[in-house]
C-alpha cells in the first residue's frame, strides 16, 4: 500500500467517524444515507485488499508512530522460544518475576526447608532459639505426615532436638576456633619511605 493510499484511507475513516457522530446526535435522512454509502464503500475497499497488505499497512503505520521503538527484547533472543510448550508457563514466569516463595505441596516445602535448616540454625545466637525452630519444624513434619491436605507423601524426617543442638554447638565452636589471619602491617606513607634515616 503506498503512502498516498494510506492517507486517503485515513481520511475516509475519519469522515465515517464524523458521520457516525452526526447520526448519534440526531441526523437527517440524507446524512444517514451518506453515512451508509461511506460505510459500504469502506467495506468494499477492505474486501478488495488482501490480508497480507492489511498487515503490512498496519505494521508500517505502527512503525511510523514509533510503537516498535525501545521494545524489551530488541536485538536479543526471545526467552523460551525453542522450548517445549508448557501449559503453566505464565505461572512459572510470575513466580520467577515476583520472587514468590512458599507455594507448593507441603511435602516439597518441608523438603526444601530441611535442606536449608542447618544454615538457618547456624544463624541463631542462643540455644533456646535453636530448640524453638526445631520444635516448630518437627511439629509441621508430623502434621504433614497425617496427609490431611493431600499431596505427595512426606519423606522428610523429624530432627532429634538434642542431637541438633549438639551439632549446632560444635559448628559454632569450630567457627570460633578459626583464627583470623593477622592484619598486615600498615604501609608507610610515600613521603616517609623517601626520607632516609639519618645516621646520628
Amino acid at each position: 500500500m503506498s503512502g498516498g493510499g494510506g492517507s486517503a484511507f485515513r481520511r475516509r475513516v475519519e469522515r465515517a467517524a464524523e458521520l457516525r457522530s452526526i447520526r448519534a446526535s440526531g441526523s437527517t435522512v440524507q446524512e444517514n444515507d451518506e453515512l451508509s454509502a461511506a460505510e459500504e464503500e469502506l467495506r468494499q475497499k477492505r474486501a478488495l485488499v488482501d490480508d497480507a497488505a492489511k498487515a503490512e499497512y498496519l505494521i508500517r503505520d505502527a512503525m511510523a508512530q514509533g510503537k516498535f521503538d525501545n521494545l524489551k527484547y530488541a536485538g536479543k533472543p526471545i526467552p523460551g522460544l525453542g522450548e517445549v510448550y508448557d501449559p503453566d508457563w505464565w505461572v512459572k514466569g510470575l513466580l520467577q518475576r515476583e520472587n514468590i516463595t512458599g507455594l507448593g505441596p507441603t511435602a516439597i516445602l518441608l523438603r526444601t526447608e530441611d535442606a536449608g535448616l542447618d544454615a538457618r540454625l547456624d544463624a541463631q545466637f542462643t540455644e533456646k532459639q535453636v530448640r524453638d525452630i526445631l520444635a516448630d519444624f518437627n511439629a509441621r513434619v508430623i502434621d504433614a505426615r497425617r496427609q490431611l491436605q493431600g499431596g505427595p507423601p512426606v519423606i522428610t524426617k523429624t530432627r532429634d532436638v538434642d542431637a541438633e543442638v549438639a551439632l549446632w554447638r560444635d559448628r559454632r565452636a569450630a567457627r570460633a576456633a578459626v583464627v583470623a589471619p593477622p592484619e598486615p602491617e600498615p604501609k608507610r606513607p610515600w613521603w616517609r619511605r623517601l626520607r632516609r634515616p639519618r645516621p646520628w
